[in-house]
């Protein structure tokens, strides 16, 4: 009875938490280091099978390498088969089997997918889409996020699962959820929005004042006037949307995080998994990981093959989330099922797409899934197992991966990818590109990846970081699209560039202020006069445009914008060649020194070698790190890790040939312990994993 009444009363002040989530006091975590990284496993699902299956899954895990597997995030309906009957004997057991076969165990929380008793004995739990039409039971997701009494049931089984496993030995972390995605449109959700807006603004005028509301008589007499919608609307009022859905992700994430913490030892880490392809998230993925021990995401292709720079990309933006090394908690084994042409991955992409996340700081990789299920929306998807519980094919691949890993996981312990460059990422200023593109072919994630490949080359490694996060150890920044750039962004900019940090901004850059109004000084905004220059004008390409500079030329696409200078030492880098008239002649590219730093402003998307000489121009001028391997053959990759008495570099041939790869020292292959001296040779979709002893 004591024992009930100690539960029930924790259970009421976590429910107090959630309803009033900012009362919460948030844990900022401390960096999480992943014991026996990099570790490999699968996401499983025992309670889709009899219990005299499992021994024979653990057991084919383990002689695969697996030492890690992820349980129970859809497993709602079997932990808690009616409304406030917990049963979790079962799962208990499923963690003891694979404590035998050395498998550590992850758990999920299940409020991605809540039982059919509940939305059906709760009806306002469910969420409604941007049609109005209210979601029903028989996918996943059909709960609504906003909602206090859908929270209150995450709750009530996340203790359970912490009271009963947050002492567990066999078991080193949790999993919120999966892969938040759909927001909800209903009545309830639009009132929690207004008054979010009331607390912002506090006050209609001056709510009217920042959106501009005078413009097409939008002015708000009430706040219940407001509407909510997933259309086109009020710039503001889109990007104060944005920050509603990422506060109620973030609050709903608390709710069950506050009811796990108090209850799991400190070892046992927390994180959630960012799904899809990571990228084009409603919500701030910066923020959302804030009180996370670990950041971790979904790394799948889809259709097609490994776009190596993009993963490579994705990658290193997840490692930036928390700044730290990170998880793959789902990863393509082979094919999915979700893609337009679900084809198979070529014999070694798999392990060579493993093997990059690694490189570029994945401490552990789960595969999705284990075993195919025998029914369900997910049957075609690629597995490690068969619905027979024999290997399929790919199984071979994963089980030399593992056994690698066994041979490395020493050398690579520890280790961390380390850069003096950094790219910037806002997503205030991503969301406000995507709700006017003003042509239909900017593509923020590739104009990204034009400034990413460059800096990339030859091994380099490059973090990529919130816009607002500290600066001082990077000698080289680079924000490609910063479109908002409010006061304060601009100062802790110019704070950088003022210590003597080099600093690129590229298009679109410092249009917009934290409103999503225009900045009345013109681009770039609040640091016009620190570049003496700005922006006169802004062109969407209809055709190319050339560009010419000193003893090079090339051309602009889809983006150009006409700079002026108005400081004597602010130098003209790029001009515009014959166009439209407008651009003719016209700086493209302009830079000042500033201290021993300096700000640039490119003004258009320039083609590859263009992009390819400023940047290494401007790394030259940093005194950024050297690139280690300056002759990589084309196809090859090369990440490092690093820890202060060793290196690691990791190299891939992603290409379909043969590639002999130059050595600049002396060093080590961790795959079969043999020094190599000059170079090494890799066949197609082969890897190796060298080490430098520092003294």
């Amino acid at each position: 009875m004591l024992t009930s009444m100690i539960f029930r009363f924790r259970y009421l002040a976590l429910l107090i938490a959630a309803t009033f989530p900012l009362m919460a006091q948030r844990h900022k975590p401390p960096v999480y280091s992943t014991p026996g990284a990099p570790l490999l496993g699968a996401a499983w699902y025992p309670e889709q099978w009899p219990e005299d299956h499992w021994d024979a899954d653990l057991t084919l895990m383990e002689k695969a390498g697996m030492t890690v597997t992820r349980v129970g995030e859809f497993a709602w309906s079997r932990m808690e088969p009616s409304d406030d009957h917990i049963d979790l004997d079962w799962l208990a057991r499923a963690i003891r089997l694979a404590e035998k076969h050395h498998i550590a165990v992850v758990i999920g929380t299940p409020s991605d997918a809540p039982p059919a008793w509940l939305t059906s004995k709760y009806p306002d739990t469910l969420g409604t889409n941007a049609d109005s039409r209210r979601r029903e039971h028989g996918n996943r997701r059909q709960f609504s996020y906003s909602s206090p009494h859908y929270r209150q049931f995450c709750i009530r089984i996340a203790t359970a699962l912490a009271q009963r496993f947050g002492h567990d030995p066999n078991v080193i972390g949790w999993q919120i959820g999966n892969e938040y995605t759909d927001e909800s449109f209903d009545s309830a959700t639009r009132t929690q929005f207004q008054h979010f807006l009331q607390q912002k603004y506090k006050t209609l005028d001056s709510l009217n004042q920042h959106w501009a509301t005078a413009y097409w008589s939008q002015t708000y007499d009430r706040w219940d006037e407001i509407p909510l919608n997933a259309d086109g609307g009020n710039p503001a009022l889109q990007l104060d949307h944005r920050h509603f859905v990422t506060k109620t992700w973030h609050d709903f994430q608390h709710a069950q995080l506050a009811a796990i913490r108090p209850l799991a030892e400190s070892r046992q880490f927390i994180t959630t998994n960012i799904g899809g392809l990571g990228w084009s998230d409603n919500w701030d993925h910066y923020i959302m990981n804030d009180e996370l021990d670990l950041a971790s995401w979904d790394d799948y292709v889809g259709t097609g093959h490994l776009n190596v720079s993009r993963n490579a990309f994705m990658n290193d933006f997840v490692r930036g989330w928390r700044q730290q090394n990170f998880w793959v908690m789902e990863t393509q084994p082979g094919s999915v099922n979700w893609s337009p042409l679900n084809n198979a991955l070529d014999r070694g992409e798999t392990r060579a797409l493993a093997w990059q996340t690694i490189g570029h700081g994945a401490d552990a990789l789960l595969y999705w899934q284990w075993r195919s299920a025998l029914n369900g929306q997910e049957q075609y998807h690629g597995a490690i197992v068969g619905p027979d519980g024999t290997p399929l094919p790919l199984y071979e691949e994963v089980q030399q991966l593992g056994h690698e890993l066994q041979q490395t996981s020493a050398a690579i312990a520890g280790t961390t990818p380390k850069s003096d460059i950094a790219i910037l990422i806002d997503y205030d200023s991503r969301w406000a590109i995507d709700f006017q593109p003003h042509n239909k072919s900017y593509d923020q994630l590739q104009v990204i990846l034009d400034y990413y490949k460059p800096l990339t080359a030859q091994g380099r490694t490059v973090d990529i970081i919130n816009a607002t996060a500290a600066l001082s150890q990077y000698k080289l920044v680079v924000a490609p699209s910063l479109n908002v750039i409010s006061p304060s962004l601009a100062q802790h900019l110019l704070d950088y560039t003022h210590s003597g940090g080099h600093l690129i901004l590229g298009p679109r850059s410092g249009m917009k202020d934290q409103f999503n109004a225009l900045n009345p000084q013109r681009q770039p905004g609040p640091l016009v006069e620190a570049l003496g220059g700005r922006v006169e004008q802004f062109y969407a390409l209809d055709a190319p445009v050339p560009v010419i500079g000193a003893n090079v030329t090339g051309t602009a696409t889809i983006w150009a914008e006409q700079l002026s200078t108005s400081s004597p030492d602010t130098n003209v880098l790029l001009r515009y060649g014959k166009s439209n008239g407008w651009l003719d002649n016209q700086p493209a590219v302009i830079t000042r020194p500033i201290g021993n730093g300096s700000i640039t402003y490119i003004g258009a998307l320039l083609d590859s070698s263009l992009m390819r000489t400023l940047l290494h121009q401007a790394i030259a001028e940093a005194h950024a790190s050297p690139a280690t391997f300056p002759t990589l053959p084309t196809d090859v990759e090369l990440c490092r890790r690093v820890a202060p008495s060793r290196t690691i570099y990791i190299l891939i041939n992603h290409g379909s040939t043969h590639a002999k790869v130059p050595l600049p020292e002396r060093l080590t292959n961790l795959l079969d312990q043999q020094k190599i001296i000059d170079s090494i040779d890799l066949p197609p979709q082969g890897v190796a994993v060298l080490e430098s002893q520092h003294d």
